[in-house]
């Protein structure tokens, strides 16, 4: 199928689909003769897989580090991940993403609380 219409089957556009390609979230698609992108099934199931991803939270740049496994969530049922060896010297790239996002909302709660603080002082 050409990209317009894997990007419909997968909820997406286009342009999402040569973006994932440029970052190297999705492997460069096969050529027709006239240079056209052809896509399969297992393209689409891979971009609703990293369309999920990002749906949960994940940044591109999360997953741009673990994209040679991304194929491998399209099994069914998909491989379990295997528990962080004990002193394991990296954190999972889920781990990161929880990591910034708790500073995320722990700054975002500071600055909701000065916020109010200050609004309720000048009343």
């Amino acid at each position: 199928m050409r990209i317009g219409e894997a990007a419909a089957a997968a909820g997406t556009t286009p342009r999402a689909l040569r973006f994932y390609e440029q970052r190297g979230l999705l492997s460069p698609p096969v050529r027709t003769a006239s240079g056209q992108r052809e896509y399969g099934p297992g393209e689409v199931v891979q971009v609703r897989i990293i369309r999920d991803l990002l749906a949960l939270g994940l940044t591109v740049e999360d997953l741009r580090g673990s994209a040679d496994r991304l194929p491998l969530l399209a099994q069914d049922p998909p491989p379990r991940c295997a528990a962080p060896e004990p002193g394991a010297p990296a954190p999972s790239v889920v781990a990161r993403r929880l990591s910034a996002l708790d500073a995320e909302i722990d700054r975002l709660t500071e600055l909701r609380e000065n916020l109010a603080r200050r609004a309720h002082d000048s009343e």
